[in-house]
């Protein structure tokens, strides 16, 4: 069977170089005589391996000396319980914005330790765009700002960061990371998931300034303090090798093809490509505020229940696999990560024009 256009929010479509040489080192990885899932992950062939990939992310992604990268486990989820734990250092107090399921699960899992202002929602449309952010709102004393990047749930993504002046501001950026330009500078904590842009779901990257490690409340597990992982260079533990080496090849090969500003620009022209079928349709409809539109995840509509799911068969049969849209919204949903190539977007809009066309 040929490959399909994989659309999958996650776990994604990953680079198929990055899985042709996954494939082709898998038993003997860099003539080592083993695969790099039987290393030792202080032997010095893992080890090679792992300060690539903190090299490469930290040329991509332009991060500055006095933030540390960190490989850990648990996904942003785990995320959600370890910011606070190793923030909340003075007023034990953050505000958020509340813009999908996952900035609700992050609100919720900070009120286990402390005080919650939500500035701004937008719950009352399910989440249909980023909410206007009102400064006079936010909590002076906040010990973090709070913000879901991207939803990729709803398809929606802030395009302008909040001013929170010298409270530090934190990003679940698992579903954008690597697919623009940010300025890592500008954020105190920027954590992600890998399996959407990165690599192989069991990853979690955490990129965070030096002066927020080392203050975890006394309660925290060893497990859940920044300090002890980058003490340790995210090796207390056994790391995820597999999907550490994966990331890494994931980085060599958005490195070979021109870095973020490349990814940006051919992610722009992807998800125009699609956007703008959207606006023209008689048929489908986007249901994102357009200034708030992600270049990731574009959630789409039919009239009925019924045609929804005819289109997602039928695509699905023409190898336009898992757009199906998440429980909550509905509907379609199209994933178009770094991998996602121009060719599939294009088959994607070409395939809904022909839908069209049969079904008014």
């Amino acid at each position: 069977m040929e490959r399909v256009y994989n659309f999958s929010a996650g776990p994604s479509a990953l680079p198929l170089p990055v899985l042709e040489e996954a494939r082709d080192q898998l038993v003997n990885t860099n003539g080592c005589g083993m695969s790099v899932m039987e290393m030792s992950h202080r032997s010095k062939m893992f080890l090679d391996i792992y300060n690539e990939a903190e090299s490469l992310l930290r040329q991509l992604m332009d991060i500055p000396n006095n933030y540390k990268v960190l490989f850990l486990q648990g996904g942003a989820s785990t995320q959600f319980a370890m910011v606070p734990l190793n923030l909340f250092a003075k007023s034990k107090k953050a505000d958020f914005a509340n813009t999908g399921v996952w900035s609700k699960k992050a609100i919720s899992e900070a009120k286990r330790y402390g005080t919650v202002n939500i500035v701004a929602s937008s719950e009352d449309t399910t989440f249909s765009y980023i909410p206007e952010l009102d400064e006079s709102k936010f909590s002076k004393d906040a010990d973090y700002f709070h913000i879901t990047l991207n939803n990729t749930i709803y398809g929606t993504r802030f395009t302008k960061l909040p001013n929170t002046g010298s409270v530090p501001l934190i990003t679940d950026a698992s579903s954008c990371i690597l697919s623009e330009v940010y300025d890592v500078n500008k954020f105190g904590v920027i954590y992600a998931g890998a399996q959407k842009n990165i690599g192989p779901a069991g990853l979690t990257i955490v990129i965070i300034r030096e002066d927020l490690i080392g203050n975890a409340m006394e309660s925290t597990p060893t497990m859940l303090d920044y300090k002890i992982h980058a003490d340790n260079d995210s090796m207390y533990n056994t790391p995820p090798t597999f999907a550490i080496y994966m990331a890494m090849l994931v980085f060599r090969w958005l490195k070979e093809m021109g870095g973020l500003p490349e990814m940006e620009k051919r992610n722009i022209e992807k998800a125009s490509l699609l956007y703008d079928y959207l606006d023209e349709s008689t048929l489908f409809s986007g249901t994102v505020v357009p200034k708030d539109r992600s270049l990731m995840n574009v959630p789409f509509l039919l009239p009925s229940d019924e045609l929804n799911k005819k289109f997602i068969k039928e695509a699905q049969d023409a190898g336009l696999v898992n757009l199906a849209g998440h429980r909550s919204v509905g509907g379609m949903r199209a994933s178009i990560y770094n991998p996602m190539p121009f060719e599939g977007v294009k088959a994607l809009v070409s395939f809904m024009k022909d839908f069209e066309l049969n079904n008014k």
